[in-house]
């Protein structure tokens, strides 16, 4: 079984297709976040292969050991994310 569960996520506040295209939102800024730290970790380096540290002790190990929507999922079940929804009322018509 997967942890945390769908139910867990949602909380009954949203259905699954919202949480799937929050969840992908998410794990594009964590790709993104992992782009720019490999890209700097890169700039860093001199070619001195005795002094420089290898390119994967210099990012954060959740995004160069995890897959970016686990670590998304992770993370909106931690609310280090937080899903916006739009309130009921605001989307009816008169």
């Amino acid at each position: 079984m997967l942890h945390p569960t769908i139910d867990e996520l949602t909380q009954g506040k949203m259905n699954r297709y919202e949480l799937a295209l929050a969840t992908a939102k998410c794990a594009r800024l964590i790709t993104d976040e992992y782009v720019r730290q490999r890209d700097a970790a890169e700039r860093s380096l001199t070619g001195n292969k005795e002094t420089d540290r290898p390119i994967q002790t210099m990012i954060d190990r959740e995004l160069r050991d995890e897959k970016a929507v686990q670590v998304a999922v992770n993370r909106i079940y931690r609310g280090d994310y937080v899903i916006d929804l739009p309130d009921e009322n605001e989307n009816e018509e008169f």
